[in-house]
């Protein structure tokens, strides 16, 4: 049987060509790029030119580019980083219901420690309200940290119009763009934030690798220390293969997004079609054109998502019952609680992300295999059973 891979938003295979650029740096160049000599050396310059590539994606100089782990570290170094660098009083962060679990812990730990965040709601499409961001501020507000695209239901936030609020206001402005770098315009200039975060594995890249833009003259305490590397922005050696790999899978974005989108928005539209017309009591979640190109994002009623996974995985069809980051949590998703919809409605939730090696086929095996399963496990389902009782 042959699989079809949808989750791509949870994280993307390896580019061939990413993967080829890597395995010099296992081996023949493995030297530490803060050694001298020349192995040091040659993994040096492979990083500044992978740092390059990294900045060119964003319209960022290659100075302004902080490699991490991936994009957990890089949006805790973002918030963290900014509340400790500020003087005292200055303590007042501001943020969404629907944000990563890396921005929402990152806060829940601050607030531990003094800082005082102001989480604001979002309508039922998942976009925030940029007044209510600007009726928020106070004379200590130092952050507002927006999403650029949910990772959930893939809507996408108006972070240039939030950004210049923040400007206003004298706050920095941090996005996380890890469903976006890569995948649709992203110029830091142009949507004026000051931090922005970013994961290799969700363009093609390696897992394990990431990476914080940091705008110049912006305040931010490391949140690794130890030696000097990154500018002194981020201790510890160097994960030459992971940034090498990182800086191809940049230069192939750069070159393949634009026409890349235009296929997966045909894809994608085709997805959501086809569901909504062959299963009754079945809804799209999130934007329903302002929504990144890969997503379709889609709740089911009287029926579990887990469920549905299960038997799509036994189809061979990989998906997501919503954040792969939360998969072995029991509550429902955050985001879809947010976006108003009931436990019941959110935890039957499907997303479908699609990606490189997506084909029209793919689609067609969704649509020729989901609503059978749906029909088999509404039949079983006990909240369909209690619907019908209570109309009788």
């Amino acid at each position: 049987m042959t699989r079809v891979y949808l989750d791509y938003a949870a994280t993307t295979p390896t580019h061939p060509d990413v993967l080829t650029s890597m395995l010099p740096f296992f081996s023949k160049s493995f030297g530490n790029a803060s050694s001298i000599y020349s192995y040091g050396q040659e993994a040096r310059a492979a990083v500044a030119t992978a740092r390059a590539s990294v900045a060119s994606l964003i319209g960022a100089h290659e100075d302004e580019i902080v490699f991490t782990s991936g994009g957990t570290e890089a949006d805790n170094a973002a918030l963290k980083g900014v509340a400790f660098a500020q003087e005292q009083g200055h303590n007042h962060i501001i943020t969404t219901t629907v944000e990563h679990h890396a921005v929402l812990e990152s806060c829940r730990f601050l607030e531990k420690q003094g800082t005082a965040v102001t989480r604001l709601p979002v309508d039922g499409q998942g976009m925030v309200d940029p007044d209510e961001i600007r009726k928020a501020i106070a004379a200590n507000t130092v952050l507002i940290s927006v999403m650029h695209a949910n990772n959930e239901v893939g809507t996408i936030q108006p972070i240039s119009e939030i950004a210049r609020i923040a400007k206003e206001a004298g706050a920095y402005m941090h996005t996380d763009a890890v469903q976006t770098a890569g995948h649709i315009p992203v110029d830091v200039n142009e949507l004026g934030v000051d931090l922005l975060s970013m994961s290799a594995h969700k363009l093609y890249g390696p897992k394990g690798v990431g990476a914080l833009y940091v705008r110049k003259g912006t305040k931010l305490s490391p949140l690794i220390h130890g030696g000097e590397q990154e500018r002194k922005h981020r201790a510890g050696t160097e994960n030459v293969p992971g940034i090498v790999g990182f800086g191809k899978a940049a230069d192939l974005a750069r070159i393949e997004a634009a026409d890349e989108t235009e296929r997966l928005i045909r894809l994608r539209n085709a997805l959501i079609a086809g569901v909504l017309e062959q299963i009754s009591d079945s809804q799209i979640n999130g934007h329903p054109s302002n929504r990144l190109p890969n997503n379709a994002h889609l709740s089911f009623d009287f029926v579990e998502g887990e469920s549905m996974l299960l038997h799509l995985d036994m189809e061979g069809i990989c998906a997501s019952t919503g954040s792969a980051c939360s998969s072995g949590s029991l509550e429902p998703s955050h985001v879809l609680l947010a976006l108003g919809l009931s436990h019941q409605l959110a935890h039957g939730s499907l997303r479908f992300s699609l990606g490189k090696w997506s084909t029209d086929e793919d689609v067609a095996r969704v649509l020729d295999t989901l609503p059978a399963i749906v029909t088999k496990l509404r039949a079983m389902s006990p909240l369909r059973g209690n619907l019908r009782r209570n109309e009788k």
